[in-house]
């Protein structure tokens, strides 16, 4: 018997293996509510989290918070992704653009991120045009610099070869660049899927509140409902995990596409 049978026997079903470990939490976060192993009104009960849940959904509570958190998050992560895919691109293509820029680029992208908080907040206000510039950076500098790092990484003899078949610069970009980079370039979004959805939180936190789940967890923490706050929580946690995967399978057929245009191009 090969060893990925043995693997495969495994009690557990391979699709319920991540569930274990969060069921098992909540167990103990059951039993520890059950059994008044603590006193502190920061333990709730699953029980009270979960009314909470079913109230925050009737009452369109919750719809209304993630509308408003992930339209600002797509919104921050399609202009960050734009505006780092031509950078990062320009940055790959030309070295007279990253020695002209590239050193500024490389310091400015030191700077904290929360530490552009006062001063979008002075050229936007504190409201969702600040929060949505918040979040363009946060998705800006991973695709730059994967972008740069993919093209700079294309094979040589892949690049000597366009010149034998007399590419077009456009060829040479569509054909053979863009392709060879791929997996650099969605790796950079896939990291800035991640930094625009906890930037999405942290915007929410600092600047004017206003409808978001991060708002959501506030109201719980002002008011002291801990059910609220970790109602939240589960929300963001889940939401960040659906984002992950629906990037994971994008990444997966896109580069499916890549190797089909690589091999043609062999």
């Amino acid at each position: 018997m090969r060893q990925e049978d043995r693997i495969d026997r495994h009690p557990i079903p391979r699709a319920l293996r991540g569930w274990v470990l969060p069921l098992g939490l909540v167990f103990l976060w059951w039993l520890a509510a059950y059994n008044n192993w603590s006193t502190s009104p920061l333990l709730v009960p699953p029980a009270k989290v979960w009314d909470t849940a079913v109230q925050q959904l009737l009452s369109g509570d919750l719809a209304r918070a993630l509308y408003a958190s992930v339209r600002r998050d797509l919104i921050g992560l399609a202009i960050g992704v734009s505006a780092g895919l031509v950078f990062g691109t320009a940055f790959g293509l030309s070295r007279l653009f990253e020695r002209m820029i590239g050193p500024s680029f490389h310091t400015v992208k030191q700077i904290s991120l929360f530490a552009w908080i006062p001063l979008l907040s002075v050229w936007f206000g504190l409201g969702d045009a600040a929060k949505v510039a918040f979040l363009s950076l946060a998705a800006f500098f991973p695709v730059v610099l994967n972008t740069f790092e993919g093209i700079r990484s294309v094979p040589g003899e892949l690049i000597e070869a366009a010149r034998v078949l007399k590419f077009t610069r456009v060829q040479w970009l569509t054909k053979l660049v863009l392709p060879a980079a791929a997996p650099s370039i969605l790796a950079g979004f896939h990291l800035a899927l991640v930094y625009a959805w906890l930037a999405t939180l942290g915007a929410e936190y600092l600047l004017v509140s206003g409808q978001g789940i991060g708002n959501t967890m506030i109201d719980g923490r002002e008011l002291f409902l801990m059910d609220l706050v970790i109602f939240g929580v589960i929300v963001v946690g889940f939401v960040g995990f659906a984002l992950n995967w629906l990037a994971a399978r994008l990444e997966t057929r896109l580069l499916a596409w890549r190797g089909r245009s690589v091999a043609q191009f062999q």
